[in-house]
């Protein structure tokens, strides 16, 4: 017995998701790609516990994202300007190596880490929601922002998600870099075959 649905064909194996051509053109490329914290891998909101103690929500969407990106060969960054025990041990979880916390100046951060990496502008993406991502985002070659940014950060992306900030729009911004790298059927047909 089959544990395939009937209305399933191998030709469905194929990808669902498509993006513009020229969109993917902007992106191919791309080597590292930068991501701000809160209203990008959360959804914004400051949660506080009794004690004082920050919490965050993190969408698996986008963590496997991440990880999708590192398979690709494309290095996710972080760069917030907040630093907290779970976004670390979230980071950590997830294998994401290059991060700067606690930083409101985020263009110097990551120019230093494009050079500790041995990349450009010209080989960076970054998503981000709100003024401070502004200067990152205005150098890469290709800039995101989720649905829900704040309107300078949506008018400074060459792509807007569908989904919010916290959920799933990093993970868009992932596959999106993915179809431009021509990694995301190969990825895909990891989990289908």
């Amino acid at each position: 017995m089959s544990a395939i649905p009937p209305s399933f064909s191998a030709a469905d194996s194929s990808p669902a998701l498509s993006f513009d051509p020229v969109l993917l053109l902007q992106a191919q490329g791309v080597r590292v790609a930068f991501f701000d914290v809160d209203g990008v891998l959360t959804d914004g909101g400051l949660y506080f516990s009794e004690t004082g103690e920050t919490l965050k929500r993190f969408n698996t969407l986008d963590g496997h994202g991440l990880k999708l990106l590192q398979k690709a060969g494309i290095t996710p960054a972080v760069i917030t300007g907040r630093d907290s025990a779970p976004l670390r041990l979230r980071l950590k979880a997830l294998g994401v190596e290059h991060a700067v916390f606690g930083t409101e100046d985020k263009r110097p951060a990551a120019e230093q880490m494009l050079a500790s990496l041995g990349f450009s502008w010209s080989q960076a993406a970054a998503m981000g929601d709100d003024w401070p991502d502004l200067p990152v985002m205005r150098r890469c070659a290709l800039a995101c922002a989720p649905a829900n940014a704040h309107v300078e950060a949506r008018h400074a992306a060459h792509h807007t998600t569908v989904a919010r900030g916290g959920e799933g729009a990093a993970r868009e911004f992932c596959d999106l870099l993915l179809v431009a790298s021509g990694r995301y059927a190969a990825l895909l047909a990891d989990y289908t075959q």
